[in-house]
């Protein structure tokens, strides 16, 4: 039987009039069976409603059940469950009640946490801040500690090398008797005696550990441990290069090479300018110009600060732009220094020289010990480098007496 656009049977007159086949002027009872069939047909339209209704609720009701044990099994501090919205518990709360046109002042509406956070979960405590209605914002990347600058291979030149030793011969004397003769006489002899020195190639390396599943779940750790782990050797080598004492593995570096200030330079009420250009003098005594100072970020900035007799600086004072330089030689603060150390010489005038034996490298491999079996990596970082000083006394180290 067909229906209108709003689901609502035609009336029996509607029937009558179009000549319904449930209905025959020439048979008496052609109506009574038209209206049965109408009461029929409305009875199973009904109980369908009736039916799509009673599934419609069920529906909601188990959707809001899930979606409390939901809310009970995220939760976790035992607060009860918050089924209001926040927009009923606001309209609910006595202090909004009581507003009305001829209210005055302020009202207050208290809210519990679980109010204003979602799937009842807030940020810390133990809650996860992805569930948080407030999200957290992470920043991108991974935030490093503060870096040292690496300063020594700005200082002495570098070369390459495929051995593994560095050997040259050093003067270690020269007796010059080099003097007027008569024609025909015999000539002076001079001496000259030489000494065969020796600097190893030595290696400079470090390991990390990895799980495969983080590397492969984190784009771009593995990047940032060879950064890491490239400072970590250049840290290494700066110190050395610098402060190795020779032993074992150990570089022979600058400072324990360089001849000690002599300080019998220093008169009487010199201060830490005069000692510096002392040491100045003591350096270019080896016959090599010396070519910077090398200082503590602490000493530099203490230096800066130095006054005359009337208070005026001897730098270009706070608002200046004071170059790096005392006694017209370049300065190199660095934090490689303990304050009131200095060190003056022939840098980059031939007085040493770096040799690399091999660049920085990054390996990764899963066949370290039990790597394979734990699905782990191991990730190894590794340099080869030599130090050569050619011309210990061309290099002056010491303290500075306003250091204290």
């Amino acid at each position: 039987m067909n229906t209108d656009l709003l689901g609502q049977t035609p009336s029996l007159a509607a029937h009558a009039r179009n000549g319904s086949p449930f209905h025959r002027k020439d048979d008496p009872n052609s109506l009574s069976r038209l209206a049965k069939s109408f009461e029929d047909h409305s009875a199973a339209l009904g109980e369908r409603f009736t039916k799509s209704e009673s599934t419609i609720s069920a529906l909601g009701e188990r959707l809001l059940d899930l979606e409390r044990k939901d809310a009970r099994r995220r939760s976790d501090d035992g607060e009860p469950e918050v089924t209001e919205s926040l927009g009923t518990q606001i309209a609910n709360a006595e202090g909004v009640k009581a507003m009305d046109s001829h209210f005055r002042g302020k009202a207050t509406v208290k809210l519990s946490r679980k109010a204003i956070t979602s799937a009842t979960s807030t940020v810390g405590s133990g809650r996860s801040p992805a569930t948080s209605l407030a999200p957290s914002e992470r920043v991108p990347g991974i935030i490093t500690p503060p870096e040292k600058r690496f300063l020594i291979r700005d200082l002495i030149a570098s070369s390459e090398t495929e051995a593994s030793a560095i050997e040259f011969v050093q003067e270690t004397g020269f007796t010059n008797n080099a003097a007027m003769v008569v024609e025909g006489t015999q000539k002076p002899y001079s001496d000259l005696t030489f000494d065969l020195k020796s600097v190893n190639v030595r290696t400079i390396a470090h390991l990390f550990k990895a799980s495969r599943q983080i590397l492969d779940d984190t784009p771009g750790l593995v990047g940032y441990i060879d950064n890491r782990g490239t400072y970590g050797l250049k840290l290494k080598e700066e110190q050395q290069f610098f402060f190795g004492d020779g032993s074992g593995q150990n570089i022979l570096g600058l400072v324990p090479q360089a001849a000690a200030y002599d300080t019998t330079r220093t008169k009487t009420g010199q201060q830490d300018l005069d000692v510096l250009l002392n040491a100045i003098s003591q350096s270019e005594e080896a016959d090599l110009p010396a070519s910077g100072i090398v200082l503590s970020v602490r000493d530099w900035r203490r230096l800066l600060g130095i006054k005359d007799l009337g208070g005026n600086y001897l730098s270009d004072g706070p608002f200046g732009a004071t170059a790096p330089r005392i006694w017209d030689l370049p300065v190199y603060p660095t934090n490689a220094f303990s304050p009131g150390r200095f060190l003056v010489g022939a840098f980059n005038t031939g007085g040493a020289q770096i040799f690399d034996r091999m660049d920085v490298e990054v390996l990764v491999s899963t066949e370290n010990q039990d790597d394979f079996e734990r699905n782990m990596v191991t990730i190894r970082i590794e340099e080869r480098v030599a130090f050569a000083v050619y011309r210990p006394g061309a290099f002056v180290g010491g303290m500075l007496p306003g250091a204290a």
